[in-house]
């Protein structure tokens, strides 16, 4: 089902509350609703296909999501909260994501309009891997948190995106003892976590290349991360990460 919004911008909650009773279960923990037409093939693409990729131990530590697929989305200005739209906002005001939490679902509303759909993938991914690293078990936080350690203690060099990496920064600037356990060392932490695993759920889906470039980590530490996060989070029956998951399919 789809409609038209009656004004030419309503903000994401106004939409939530309003279609929540509406949206369309794709699974058990996934639901969907439409501010526009789609066809059959695009909707496997934004929807059927990147949700069939997810690891079931994610599913399972998911809340119940319900997916807004809208034209754009606009920021809101302190004042207002983040609306969508149909006609493209100023870029400064552009946003890909956003995110609303209900009494029993957490609503993520994307913008797909001028959009490819790998970056898209990549948003929604993004906007889970930001779900489950609000939910991180203790064992979890432990097992990636070591690995943090580790990396630290070895000093490597490099994030895998720019938020992680910006923390970094600020932790190796600010704090003498960088293993130990601080808040900026929990806010670099899960935002490794988060864009970490935003690249493990992109990489089960589609043929992927991490971009190289100053600020990348070495291969081979992200690599382990990957690894641990196979070992966390296994893909689902016929998926695949590493290069040699591939060839024993």
């Amino acid at each position: 089902m789809s409609t038209e919004a009656e004004r030419p911008k309503t903000t994401v909650e106004e939409l939530a509350n309003r279609f929540r009773g509406e949206m369309i279960p794709l699974t058990s923990k996934f639901s969907y609703f439409l501010t526009m037409p789609m066809a059959e093939d695009d909707l496997r693409q934004y929807l059927n296909d990147p949700i069939a990729a997810i690891s079931p131990a994610i599913v399972s530590a998911l809340p119940r999501v319900g997916i807004l697929l809208a034209p754009f989305l606009e920021k809101g200005n302190g004042k207002e909260a983040d609306s969508v739209t149909f006609e493209r906002p100023a870029e400064q005001r552009y946003i890909p994501c956003s995110r609303r939490e209900l009494s029993d679902m957490t609503v993520l509303a994307l913008g797909i309009k001028e959009i490819e759909v790998a970056d898209y993938h990549y948003q929604f991914y993004n906007a889970l891997a930001a779900l489950v690293a609000d939910r991180w078990s203790q064992d979890v936080q432990e097992r990636f948190y070591r690995t943090i350690r580790e990396e630290l203690s070895a000093e490597i060099h490099g994030e895998v995106d720019e938020k992680s990496w910006h923390l970094k920064q600020a932790l190796l600037r600010r704090q003498t003892n960088v293993r130990k356990e601080t808040k900026l060392f929990r806010e670099y932490a899960r935002q490794a976590f988060e864009d970490t695993l935003t690249l493990y759920l992109h990489g089960t889906c589609c043929d992927i290349d991490v971009e190289t470039g100053p600020r990348q980590m070495p291969s081979r530490y992200l690599r382990r991360r990957l690894e641990l996060l196979v070992s966390i989070f296994p893909p689902p029956e016929g998926y695949a990460v590493l290069p040699e998951q591939l060839k024993s399919r």
